[in-house]
């Protein structure tokens, strides 16, 4: 066992927060004001590697390792989760699903310009009435000639009016099941195909989310990923790399709460001392510490495992479900440490609190996940290897 970083991975680190500190922070609340962030962050983060980091460099990626985009993800939530969700979608979900299930020709064609940070790339599984339920879907694909015919509707879709491609899910043969859904890849420009953000949302208010509409949208044939009837499995594998990109900036929010904390806790004072010397506060601050090296284990446990080929499915379920759940309890506690100030945007608590919601929902409930980690524990789910693995680093 090694539980060190290499240099490689420590001027990273310093890179990726120099950038959060200096071009995020302090714009981060006019932004959430605003509903969406400035368009030239995606330029720098394309200009430092980040859009592509763990991407082999024959597909114009930077070729570093899995836990390379954990470090990304950690640092940009520490910042804002919607910088972390941006490169959760655009990376974990989409150009990762490309390296593993993509041919060559998907490869050159969609994912190059993603990991040079040319395009952005999204991904399109959660409908109306499908949620954690995803064999409810009702996107339906029907093969006429040389192409699908796409008709349907996404919603809570991240970078719905920002990405350029998107990968979506459909059945193609609803008798069959979960064994009948296909993935292909979307165009923006394609004809029949649009797009509406969601207003008012509770928290990430930065980012851009919302609903994607299909109306007889023509796909080619070439751009069917995987094969017809693999859907639901690369749907699945895509969540174990987007579940992961979460765990990881779950790590960041939590070193953000503690951060925040902790200056307040030395300028504020009640009862003729600072508050972090009551024993009551610092007791949170205390399992805000355990949560944060608890979620560090897990968290690069699972990029080592991605590192060395090897399926993670119960690994990153346990991740995702341990650092969410302790990151939303530590931007609690914070809030409460700050007392009346926390419940405003005076501090950043506030926000860290609202952020904090989504990923105990999204990518797999805590309930989902505490299911899946009993029937682990039980040996009712056992996860063989799939067809096509994602590549393990050194990339060849």
């Amino acid at each position: 066992m090694n539980f060190e970083f290499t240099e490689e991975h420590t001027l990273l680190r310093k890179t990726v927060r120099q950038f959060v500190d200096n071009e995020i922070i302090p714009y981060i609340a006019d932004w959430e004001i605003n509903g969406g962030f400035d368009p030239k962050v995606w330029e720098r983060l394309a200009e430092l590697g980040l859009m592509g980091v763990c991407v082999p460099e024959k597909y114009g990626g930077a070729g570093m390792d899995y836990n390379s985009l954990a470090i990304v993800c950690e640092e940009l939530e520490r910042g804002d989760t919607a910088f972390r969700t941006a490169v959760s979608v655009h990376t974990g979900l989409n150009s990762m699903t490309l390296m593993q299930w993509g041919t060559n020709t998907q490869k050159e064609k969609y994912l190059i310009p993603q990991a040079k940070g040319e395009k952005i790339g999204a991904f399109g599984l959660t409908e109306p009435g499908a949620g954690s339920d995803v064999a409810a879907m009702s996107a339906f694909a029907k093969r006429d000639g040389d192409y699908y015919i796409l008709n349907g509707q996404k919603t809570w879709i991240s970078l719905c009016d920002i990405a350029d491609h998107f990968i979506v899910f459909a059945y193609t043969d609803k008798e069959k099941a979960h064994h009948g859904m296909s993935a292909f890849i979307v165009e923006r420009e394609w004809a029949g195909f649009s797009s509406k953000a969601i207003k008012g949302k509770y928290g990430i208010r930065a980012g851009n989310t919302g609903e994607l509409f299909f109306d007889d949208v023509k796909i080619p044939v070439a751009n069917l990923l995987g094969e017809e009837g693999e859907g639901f499995k690369i749907a699945m594998s895509a969540l174990d790399n987007g579940r992961f990109t979460v765990a990881a900036g779950a790590v960041g929010l939590i070193q953000a709460c503690i951060e925040a904390s902790v200056k307040y806790c030395k300028e504020r004072e009640t009862f003729g001392k600072p508050i972090g010397e009551h024993q009551l506060v610092g007791q949170m601050l205390a399992k805000m510490e355990a949560g944060y090296e608890m979620s560090k284990l897990l968290v690069y446990r699972v990029g080592e495992l991605k590192n060395k080929g090897v399926r993670n499915t119960r690994e990153t379920s346990l991740a995702k479900w341990q650092a969410c759940d302790f990151a939303n309890k530590a931007a609690d506690d914070a809030v409460q440490i700050h007392g009346a100030y926390g419940y405003s945007d005076e501090y950043p608590v506030a926000r860290y609190l609202r952020n904090s919601k989504a990923p105990v929902i999204y990518e797999g409930t805590r309930e989902i996940h505490t299911i899946m980690q009993a029937d682990y524990v039980l040996g009712k789910r056992n996860d063989k290897k799939l067809r096509c693995m994602l590549p393990s680093w050194p990339f060849e």
